[in-house]
């Protein structure tokens, strides 16, 4: 037994969860002050879903094992990329000029006096997720990408997205595989104007979806539920996901996302 399974079995009187082993490793990471990813793509790494270790409704014995180990035994801050975003107007990385370091928030008053000439990128991947963005900034600083931060449609942040968009920026999107997250892929869509809608989901094909609802897919009726979506590509990839019964998680597709992002933005 390791000694985070030890000492969580020792003071709590509590055996620790089926495949608390797992996380180990994680552990041995913040403990020698190495840089983690946000929460939901830990948990994915280790094989759970992206809220097990923010939600304890999830997975309520995973949840406490993980709390207790990172404030009763790992010693130190812990060096973790945050994913607090929400709430914040517009946060993008190299999309607008700026010398102060990126990413970059903006609130209201700067989005509505922003000058369209400092916005110099020819591209960008908005993307749904906001630990997903921070980790992508994080692992690839250079690339052009806009934070959604799920379904916060601040009246703000659907200006910015305007207004870079009426700047000529190519715009791609990248999120969640389930009802919620092709709903708000539309419904991000429908305030744009110049954009189509299968430049819109160049990354994200229904094809795409098809596959990556094969290779990774968790069954859950809760999150795959039947909506009427418009445009129709919307709708053929909700249909996939209700058909299957599956969802995927943006935190299970780094690998395939890194490679896309990259040929896209060549």
């Amino acid at each position: 037994m390791d000694r985070y399974l030890e000492a969580y079995q020792t003071v709590t009187g509590k055996v620790p969860p089926v495949a608390a082993a797992n996380l180990t490793p994680l552990f041995d990471q913040m403990q020698a002050g190495q840089v983690v990813p946000p929460r939901g793509q830990q948990a994915v790494e280790l094989g759970f879903t992206a809220h097990t270790f923010n939600d304890r409704r999830e997975n309520p014995a995973m949840y406490d094992y993980y709390q207790w180990v990172t404030t009763h035994v790992i010693t130190g801050p812990i060096n973790e990329l945050t994913a607090k975003l929400i709430g914040m107007a517009f946060t993008s990385t190299n999309v607008i000029e700026s010398n102060l370091p990126q990413p970059l928030t903006l609130n209201p008053w700067q989005i509505t006096q922003l000058e369209t000439a400092l916005i110099t990128a020819k591209q960008a991947v908005i993307v749904e997720n906001n630990g997903i963005f921070i980790w992508l900034a994080h692992r690839h600083p250079e690339w052009p990408l806009i934070n959604q931060s799920g379904n916060d449609f601040n009246e703000s942040s659907v200006q910015m997205i305007q207004k870079i968009e009426q700047a000529g920026v190519v715009l791609t999107y990248l999120g969640d595989l389930d009802s919620t997250g092709i709903r708000i892929a539309a419904q991000l869509f429908s305030v744009l104007k110049k954009t189509s809608v299968d430049q819109f989901m160049a990354l994200q094909t229904p094809q795409r979806v098809v596959q990556w609802l094969s290779l990774y897919g968790k069954v859950s009726s809760e999150r795959t539920r039947s909506v009427k979506l418009e445009p129709q590509l919307f709708q053929e990839e909700v249909n996939s996901i209700h058909v299957f019964g599956r969802f995927v998680e943006q935190e299970q597709l780094i690998e395939p996302y890194e490679q896309l992002i990259a040929d896209w933005l060549v």
